[in-house]
């Protein structure tokens, strides 16, 4: 199962260079079957670029997080702390591969969605298996 994510579009670029094997985020999806996350480069580019495969998702105390992703992190360490603020624990998805796209799509124009402010499952978008 997939789910969508609006990921910012530097960090999006740096997933599919390969230099960000960590999406940080402070709460995740429950249902346990989702193995790829479809990434949606949100304002300006705001486009469904790629996607990438799940390795695992950590959940842990926030030094402990970043003692364990900061080599592949993708952001400096004051952002990651400033992203968490006020939070005890993260949530880090560890990539395991990624597909990026042909065409970038439009949420409106090919999905008639709109962008989620924290993730969307994707179960019944069954384009997207054909992308």
């Amino acid at each position: 199962m997939k789910v969508l994510l609006s990921i910012k579009p530097i960090y999006a670029k740096l997933i599919f260079e390969g230099t960000k094997k960590f999406e940080f985020r402070k709460s995740i999806f429950k249902n346990p079957d989702i193995t790829t996350v479809v990434v949606y480069a949100s304002s300006p580019m705001q486009k469904v670029i790629g996607e990438f495969e799940i390795d695992r998702i950590l959940i842990d105390r926030l030094e402990d997080l970043w003692e364990k992703t900061k080599k592949y992190a993708g952001i400096e360490e004051d952002y990651f702390y400033e992203y968490f603020a006020e939070k005890e624990f993260g949530y880090a998805i560890k990539i395991k591969s990624t597909k990026k796209y042909k065409k970038s799509l439009s949420l409106k124009d090919d999905f008639n969605l709109t962008a989620p402010q924290s993730f969307l499952y994707l179960n019944h978008y069954d384009i997207l298996e054909n992308v």
